[in-house]
């Protein structure tokens, strides 16, 4: 599964064995931005060594774009083409032009388009609805799959609107019958927290459960905006890792254990319990038909039905990510627990009351 780390390695510390570390933090692919070509191009070969992909952009790519993509088009250790990150529907045409031209000389490999979260602004979105603003980048854009970036975890908890904007991003990529990459925020910086293991968790499996087929972080080194106080992303200022470091790479972990589930999967269907659950979702009034009964215990879960291939999953990721989750079932003959490490065990048909960590997933295969 494609597990990006956004603002990687800093163009003056590119090195292998700075690649070798952002590798082994469990991402695969990664973007930075590029003040020359002949330092993207060093990158590129950085990378190609260490089994990480890069995602370039550069002044040149607008500039000079034929001549930039026939550059780096064959080098192995190219990803895509960053194209533009939160346009607004007035930028449609101008970024719609660009994918077309990069596309058109390199069908291989993706031009990368990141969209706004539903928080953003009527201005910054430069239509009324959130929901017509996906669709008509849809619409308008020709990407190979979509991405968007909500940054739900705040001071002061949980934004209420983030399952909301999972529900249209999730539903509207699957009517367009497209990909989408989804972020979970690594980087303290304004009103956002240094993230905790159980915070990385609940961003990343939610994203999951509502079928995202890529994740990406923001970021993985940490930068430097003055009035931003960017600080404690998994590489800090000084080129440390930090705890976060060590939490990704967990989380990370975790992904590509799980990736036989979520890498390809379709969502058939999510909903929610908990006595109060999340706007613009739906509550859970049905199961499938091997599951016999499911209660949750607590703030609520997410409850996410998956196919993939000819084999369904139900996904249960724990709302809160500070306490544990009390999850009751009672499943049919032949249903089968995924463990976090990709395993199998047999459930039986007996009543089970499982404890679920803060932000973590349970995971029933049939």
């Amino acid at each position: 599964m494609p597990i990006v780390a956004w603002y990687g390695i800093p163009p003056d510390e590119t090195s292998v064995e700075r690649y070798q570390e952002l590798r082994a933090s469990g991402a695969n692919y990664t973007y930075m931005y590029y003040r020359s070509l002949e330092s993207a191009e060093k990158a590129l070969d950085a990378a190609a060594k260490t089994d990480v992909k890069l995602m370039v952009r550069c002044a040149e790519l607008q500039s000079a774009t034929e001549a930039t993509v026939r550059r780096f088009m064959n080098h192995p250790g190219l990803a895509g083409y960053y194209i533009f990150d939160e346009p607004s529907t007035r930028d449609f045409p101008m970024v719609a032009e660009l994918v077309r031209k990069v596309r058109s000389i390199d069908p291989k490999h993706f031009a990368y388009v990141n969209l706004l979260p539903n928080y953003a602004t009527k201005q910054q979105l430069g239509i009324d609805s959130y929901r017509e603003y996906v669709r008509a980048f849809i619409r308008e854009v020709p990407v190979q799959w979509l991405s968007f970036d909500h940054y739900p975890i705040l001071d002061t908890g949980v934004r209420d609107i983030w399952y909301e904007n999972l529900e249209i991003f999730s539903a509207e990529a699957r009517n367009a019958g497209k990909a989408f990459w989804a972020f979970a925020l690594t980087v303290a910086h304004g009103p956002y927290p240094i993230p905790t293991l159980s915070q990385l968790r609940l961003q990343v499996f939610s994203n999951l459960a509502y079928g995202a087929q890529g994740i990406q972080y923001f970021t993985y080194c940490t930068p430097y905006e003055e009035g931003m106080n960017f600080r404690n992303g998994p590489i800090t200022r000084d080129l440390k890792r930090s705890d976060v470091y060590y939490n990704m790479q967990a989380v990370n972990r975790e992904i590509k254990d799980l990736s036989g589930v979520f890498l390809g999967a379709k969502v058939v269907s999510v909903a929610h319990t908990g006595a109060s659950i999340p706007q613009g979702t739906v509550p859970l009034k049905s199961l499938p038909a091997p599951i016999k009964q499911l209660a949750t215990k607590g703030t609520g879960a997410v409850v996410s039905v998956l196919k993939n291939g000819k084999t369904n999953y139900l996904v249960i990721v724990n709302r809160d990510f500070r306490q544990p989750m009390d999850l009751t079932i009672r499943c049919g003959p032949g249903v089968k627990q995924v463990r976090k490490n990709g395993t199998l065990v047999n459930v039986g048909t007996n009543i089970k009351t499982v404890n679920v960590s803060p932000g973590d997933i349970a995971i029933y295969m049939f």
